[in-house]
């Protein structure tokens, strides 16, 4: 058990490969450097996150939603162990100028965190202050406003919940 967060810990810091946790009807999300540059690598605070979901994409980015990734932590004691990773939307990182792309605003945050204990491993990813973005375009506030009211009376935890299983199911 002592290494297995470490394992999973890869799995969680992957981002390139969550679809492959989730399957084929999720969200796809891809890891971008703090300059618009894909890569694969663990990420640091600074970088971004690019999410195509399912559905209407927003003008603003090029049909994607955008996340910056704000904060990582690594706790470690005797009996405990997690990381932490928290996310903001952001606008897409090649642009200098223009609206937050994505569907909440920016004081909405995604915490995700994988934690172990001395027999006990968890995944939990925890949305906070999830409001529609209505600073945007005409046509992404619209879309904003429907694809947040769907997450935020259900459909964004079905998401969430897939991840996380998938995190600690895959192989």
């Amino acid at each position: 058990m002592q290494n297995l967060i470490s394992l999973k810990s890869v799995f969680f810091f992957s981002i390139n490969r969550w679809k492959d946790y989730c399957g084929d009807a999720s969200a796809d999300f891809k890891h971008f450097d703090s300059s618009g540059n894909f890569v694969e690598r663990i990420p640091v605070k600074g970088d971004f996150i690019r999410i195509a979901i399912p559905g209407p994409g927003t003008k603003e980015a090029d049909g994607y939603d955008w996340v910056e990734i704000v904060n990582i932590s690594h706790r470690d004691t005797k009996s405990y162990e997690s990381y932490l990773m928290m996310c903001r939307p952001s606008k897409a990182p090649n642009r200098l100028r223009g609206y937050i792309a994505h569907f909440y605003s920016r004081a909405a945050t995604s915490n995700m965190m994988i934690s172990k204990e001395i027999d006990f491993l968890s995944v939990g990813i925890y949305g906070r202050n999830e409001r529609p973005n209505f600073n945007a375009r005409f046509l992404d506030k619209i879309r904003n406003f429907f694809i947040a009211f769907g997450g935020m009376f259900g459909a964004g935890k079905i998401q969430w919940k897939i991840l996380a299983e998938g995190l600690l199911d895959f192989k």
